[in-house]
Parts: C-alpha cells; sequence; structure tokens
C-alpha cells in the first residue's frame, strides 16, 4: 500500500502473530532481492480497546512511534473489512483516530504535537524553535514531536539542496539521542508548503506524513504560515491542519492498495 508514494508492506497479524528477525526486515524492505517499502506495517490486535494495534518497522529494522500516511492505509483496509467510517488505531506512541471521507480520503487526527527539548527528545536543554544545528548552507531548524523526533529546515530553494548528502548525516547527529527524521521545508505561501523528508532509518520518501505534520507546525510557530497548509511532497499531495479548539493536528489524504499477496512462511 501506499500513501502518496510512502509505501509500506501490510501484514495482517491479527489472528496469527506476525513477527520477523531484523534480517527478514531487511529482505522485504529490499527493492531488488524482497517486497520493497519504505516500513514494513504488522497489524495486530489491540487489548486496550482500539480497533487494532499497528507496529512500524523501519526498512533498516527499526521500530517507529507513529506513522501518518500508514495510518491512513491501515485505517482504509480495516473501514473495508468492517464498514466502519471512523476507526481508532493504536501505536507505541498512543493512539491515532481515523475517518473515512465523503471524497475518498481519509483523515487521520495525529494528537497535539509535542515542542519541550525533553519531549523531541534531544540531548539537552535549548529552544526548540531555533536549534543549534547547521550543515553546510542550512541551519537554525525546528523541532518537534509527531509520535516520533522532527526537524525542519526552512529553505530558499529545494533544488539547491543535496538531501541525500546532508539527510544522513542530520538524521544522526548527535544532537538527537534518538535519531531524528529531517524535513526540508520550502514556504511558497502562507498557506502552501514544498516538502522533503529523510525518514529516520529510510532515507528520502516520496512524502512522510508525520513529517508534513511537523513542518506545518514548525512553520506556524514560525510565523510562516497559517495553521493550515497544503503540504506538496514528491508523491503527492497532504493537507495538514493544526486544530485551534485542542491543539491535535489532522492530516488528510488518499491511501492506496497497490497489490497483495503471501510471504513465504519460515521454512
Amino acid at each position: 500500500m501506499h500513501g502518496v508514494g510512502n509505501d509500506f508492506a501490510v501484514f495482517d497479524g491479527r489472528a496469527n502473530p506476525v513477527r520477523f528477525a531484523t534480517a527478514e526486515v531487511l529482505l522485504i524492505a529490499d527493492r531488488q532481492m524482497g517486497i520493497g517499502c519504505d516500513q514494513i506495517i504488522i497489524i495486530e490486535p489491540d487489548l486496550t480497546g482500539a480497533d487494532a494495534f499497528m507496529r512500524i518497522l523501519n526498512a533498516d529494522g527499526t521500530e517507529a512511534g507513529a506513522c501518518g500516511n500508514a495510518t491512513r492505509c491501515v485505517a482504509m483496509l480495516l473501514a473495508e473489512q468492517t464498514g466502519a467510517s471512523r476507526l481508532n488505531i493504536r501505536t507505541i506512541s498512543g493512539l491515532l483516530p481515523a475517518e473515512m471521507l465523503a471524497d475518498g480520503l481519509v483523515e487521520v487526527d495525529m494528537g497535539a504535537p509535542k515542542l519541550g527539548w525533553a519531549d523531541v527528545p534531544l540531548v539537552a536543554a535549548m529552544d526548540t524553535l531555533h536549534l543549534d544545528l547547521a550543515a553546510g548552507n542550512l541551519a537554525d531548524p525546528a523541532a518537534c514531536s509527531m509520535g516520533n523526533p522532527h526537524a525542519t529546515f526552512f529553505v530558499d530553494d529545494m533544488a539547491a539542496v543535496d538531501i541525500a548528502r546532508i539527510g544522513p548525516v542530520l538524521e544522526h547527529a548527535a544532537l538527537f539521542p534518538d535519531r531524528a527524521n529531517i524535513g526540508f521545508a520550502q514556504v511558497e505561501t502562507a498557506t502552501q508548503i514544498r516538502l522533503r523528508v529523510w525518514e529516520r532509518g529510510a532515507g528520502l520518501t516520496l512524502a512522510c506524513g508525520s513529517g508534513a505534520c511537523a513542518a506545518l507546525v514548525n512553520a506556524h510557530r514560525r510565523g510562516l504560515t497559517g495553521p493550515q497548509a497544503t503540504m506538496i511532497l514528491d508523491g503527492g499531495i497532504l493537507d495538514i491542519t493544526w486544530r485551534d479548539i485542542d491543539g491535535h493536528v489532522l492530516m488528510r489524504g488518499p491511501a492506496v492498495s497497490a497489490y497483495t499477496g503471501n510471504w513465504p512462511e519460515k521454512s
């Protein structure tokens, strides 16, 4: 499945548990030797009353706390199976309510961003709106957590940024004890942002849902946009709203099934 190009191998582990060793994750995610994906998603039963638990494994085998694009995909699968228009999906970072919309899109409540330095997390106390971090001509990013750590650099010319080179350096910067997702945002208008994201454990992806939420939050905190913006990613468009009433971030976008199949069982 994919959400604006951010693609997933989704396994249903509700009836029978699904577990993969790191070597198996690497093989499944490999685009030449396996299925090929940015993340592996395992749908598991939830014991707290949610419709399902969603486990997120990055292509390098590490576990992620949240993934907005994957949440839309899982919500769509469950909606097709149950006929429900509203679903609650739990991750290790908390509950993500999702709603099927009349236009075929899916909206996910990603919760409130965490803006404190310890919440991101960072290695030391500092203002998350202006991090002391630079790479080449890039500097002064803002940070927040959307269930996983994000730092957003605001750039004037996206085409001039060598993301493939500096992305992995910034992901592993000493400032981030758990590494970080690194966003590169070009604010085009007060309601439109061009965004590319180097994802922690996955590299440069066609889209990053939580990264789009973080970029809107950080842009609005900087006074660069309003609380709503259309995010233009390599794989498509997401609409993000930072809601005043409760501080939650809403993400609206498509979810697509590419194909289904069976992965060989262990010998």
